[in-house]
């Protein structure tokens, strides 16, 4: 009785989700804006940190973009010891090194920071910022972002670029990375000028020099390990308005093995939770419910307890169209249950590692320590 009626609450989580939650489930495509009349001048700022692998085809992807204003590239070697610098100036930006972390600054914020000073004293005609990373490969899609933000007097136009899905590993997790950001951020509520929800990819962030300064410039988030949603969020609740999309070609060129993957979530999971062992709890909970119980009890009862095949079947169709956009076969669908226990496994190791001192370690930082640091 008790597993029927977690099957009936399963149930309704799911069609309430599927009904009410932003149409999160729902990949929309795009309608191209006109272009301006005249084009801003733009100042893309890369911090990258031992990145030599990548950097130097972020660099020439952004050089290679068709857009009609003047684009001017600077990446920030944040304390790299592979090379990073220099194949960048190689490849044509603008590099200077980064000085070390100060207290309290997170070290991509950090490194942010120091591109927008020489921005605005290097480049004082660019109204417009494109913070990127340095493993992103862009496709031309500068100039149709940059339309769009004009088009529709958007202050921050972010895209959350394609990651790759070689390995087994990436084909398992990384959609579903996608698919839960945007159940925990429906774009449709983003993107909505009334609604409180702000989100925003780091990999991609266009946005007007004067919406930073009005929110006070970077200073006021410096201490933010999810800096994207929390620059989005600033930049809403001042009155400007956002908007977040998936890209079509612009593209992560990080690899990630099952470790990486694990440590991708653990970084930022439990600071997404506000390091709160209440919202912990409400998490493994939450997770649970919705996406354990109802294989479980499929398995276990078989179509004789129809709730719960009902919950799994809407929790499969709505993963559809993020395995579409992917690429990938619709059989990974009804795995979607296993991708989560992989999710709340992660969850559960970051608020560990928070609890002893580790958390938001990230490329030998240590930027969210907890109370045993």
């Amino acid at each position: 009785m008790i597993g029927d009626g977690l099957a009936w609450i399963a149930l309704a989580a799911w069609a309430w989700l599927l009904l009410f939650r932003g149409r999160f489930w729902l990949i929309e495509k795009t309608v191209p804006a006109p272009e301006p009349a005249q084009w801003p001048a733009v100042t893309a700022i890369i911090p990258a940190r031992d990145e030599a692998e990548t950097i130097g085809e972020v660099v020439r992807s952004l050089r290679a973009q068709d857009y009609p204003g003047a684009l001017h590239i600077l990446v920030v070697d944040d304390q790299s010891r592979d090379g990073t610098g220099e194949i960048a100036r190689a490849a044509g930006a603008t590099v200077i090194v980064g000085t070390p972390l100060p207290a309290g600054w997170v070290g991509k914020l950090w490194a942010l920071e120091q591109g927008v000073r020489l921005a605005q004293e290097s480049h004082p005609d660019a109204d417009l910022l494109l913070f990127t990373d340095a493993d992103i490969r862009h496709a031309p899609e500068l100039r149709r972002m940059v339309a769009r933000l004009i088009a529709e007097r958007l202050d921050l136009a972010s895209l959350m670029v394609r990651l790759a899905t070689t390995s087994l590993a990436e084909q398992a997790i990384i959609p579903a990375f996608v698919y839960f950001f945007r159940l925990l951020y429906p774009f449709r509520w983003s993107n909505d000028r009334l609604s409180k929800t702000a989100a925003g990819a780091g990999g991609y962030m266009l946005l007007r020099r004067d919406a930073l300064a009005r929110i006070g410039g970077l200073a006021t988030i410096k201490g933010a390990l999810i800096d994207d949603c929390t620059l989005a969020a600033a930049i809403k609740t001042s009155g400007g308005a956002i908007r977040l999309d998936l890209a079509d070609e612009t593209e992560s060129l990080r690899p990630y093995g099952w470790d990486g993957l694990w440590r991708m979530i653990v970084r930022s999971a439990y600071t997404q939770l506000r390091h709160s062992p209440l919202l912990l709890a409400g998490t493994v909970i939450g997770l649970s419910l919705g996406f354990l119980v109802p294989p479980v009890m499929t398995i276990v009862s078989g179509l004789s307890c129809a709730p719960a095949w009902c919950a799994w079947l809407l929790m499969a169709l709505s993963y559809l169209p993020m395995l579409r956009f992917y690429r990938r076969s619709p059989l990974w669908a009804p795995a979607l249950p296993l991708v989560a226990l992989f999710y709340l496994g992660a969850t559960i190791d970051s608020a560990r590692r928070h609890w002893r001192g580790r958390g938001g370690e990230w490329k030998g930082r240590v930027q969210a320590p907890g109370s045993a640091a």
